[in-house]
């Protein structure tokens, strides 16, 4: 999973959670679906803000089955059904997702970096990426999209690159991901019906690619300096107080074109764009994740204190309408290890977002869940400019 917004489910709505991962799921099914299941692991948290682009613009889109469908139990999900976002918003979250991986793959290969060192594993990329750039190109076309766009400006990338020196404006390199990236958000007004948002929503996209080239930039300088990689800000010359103060231009820039375009249901999108955007600059730039209580992280993830029950009058286990329930059975050491074994073997430990303790039933977050919350409840319109504090439909 790779991406520059990653929002903690603690900030979260249940409602707003299901619909992320709605998109989430959506996106890899129709990678595998339409490409096979190579093509999963180009499934990405950013891609999925086209599918959610698309709906937020569709009247009564998350209950249609056109929009919707329920899909099958997944190791990810726990074994579980899900709602899953699919139609057209999915399948251009697709494409676009498949040839922009390709273009990282194909960087890494020009970067040698890792295994890409490797000629072997260098050939085996190649074609794949090459692959992945027809496959893309397949699925763009059937939703009306042309994947050129994408494929010319990772194309002008690298000519670009060549020629930057110190004192090469730094949007000068990052011009050609803002162009890719604008050109798939403002197609999601024509899928959705509504060309009076194609224009605000290029500029979004737009600004959203400026912002993920600058920081994956800032996130891999140092990095990049010890290997002797290319990165825009070494090679321009650019500080890292110009590059935050581009990113915090981009943030604000993105919240006014999204309110210039008009939604059905904008809240999840207002959520990730507006919001969950600024922390990711946050994040880039040294944040840190302080979700607990009094200060303190809650290591095993359990939002109950000590001793409380989430069953108890008034917790979320409560029914309305009668007593609640028995609390999760604890099982002896055999029965955990063996609940334990099973968690493990289907990826819950570490993919998912949360999972029951095998011992206790208690809620504990997945190895891999990435909290980078700074709030202990819901700061959603606190201090935002974009919107008039509880009058930005936010559900959460």
């Amino acid at each position: 999973m790779f991406g520059i917004i990653r929002p903690c489910r603690h900030r979260m709505s249940e409602g707003l959670a299901t619909s992320w991962m709605a998109h989430l799921c959506g996106l890899c099914l129709a990678l595998r679906d339409d490409h096979g299941q190579l093509a999963r692991i180009a499934t990405n948290y950013d891609g999925l803000i086209i599918s959610a682009l698309v709906e937020a613009q569709v009247p009564g889109a998350q209950t249609s089955a056109k929009w919707r469908r329920t899909a099958g139990p997944c190791p990810l999900r726990g074994m579980r059904t899900a709602p899953v976002a699919t139609g057209e918003g999915a399948r251009l979250a697709a494409a676009v997702s498949l040839v922009l991986a390709s273009a990282k793959m194909r960087d890494h290969i020009d970067d040698r970096d890792g295994a890409m060192a490797r000629r072997p594993v260098a050939a085996a990329a190649r074609t794949v990426a090459r692959r992945w750039d027809r496959a893309g190109a397949r699925t763009g076309g059937g939703v009306g999209f042309d994947t050129a766009v994408l494929l010319d400006a990772v194309d002008r990338q690298s000519g670009i690159e060549a020629l930057a020196r110190t004192g090469t404006p730094l949007l000068t390199v990052t011009e050609p991901t803002e162009t890719a990236t604008a050109a798939a958000f403002g197609h999601t007004a024509v899928l959705a019906g509504r060309p009076g948002n194609r224009a605000p929503l290029e500029e979004a996209g737009r600004l959203f690619g400026r912002l993920a080239h600058l920081l994956d930039a800032v996130e891999d300088q140092a990095a990049d300096a010890a290997s002797g990689a290319w990165n825009p800000l070494t090679a321009t010359g650019t500080g890292r107080d110009e590059a935050r103060r581009l990113c915090d231009d981009a943030v604000h820039g993105v919240r006014l074109a999204l309110k210039d375009a008009e939604f059905t249901d904008r809240r999840l999108v207002h959520l990730l764009l507006a919001h969950e955007l600024g922390r990711s600059v946050d994040r880039a730039f040294g944040g840190s994740c302080a979700h607990g209580t009094q200060g303190q992280p809650q290591l095993s993830g359990n939002p109950y204190a000590p001793g409380q029950s989430p069953y108890a009058p008034g917790g979320p286990g409560f029914p309305p309408n009668g007593p609640p329930p028995e609390p999760p059975r604890q099982r002896g050491l055999i029965a955990g290890c063996a609940v334990w074994s099973g968690l493990c073997c289907t990826c819950q430990l570490c993919c998912r977002d949360h999972y029951e303790d095998p011992w206790n039933g208690r809620r504990r977050e997945g190895w891999c869940s990435d909290c980078d919350c700074s709030c202990d409840g819901c700061d959603c319109c606190d201090g935002c400019d974009c919107c008039n504090c509880c009058d930005c439909g936010c559900d959460c």
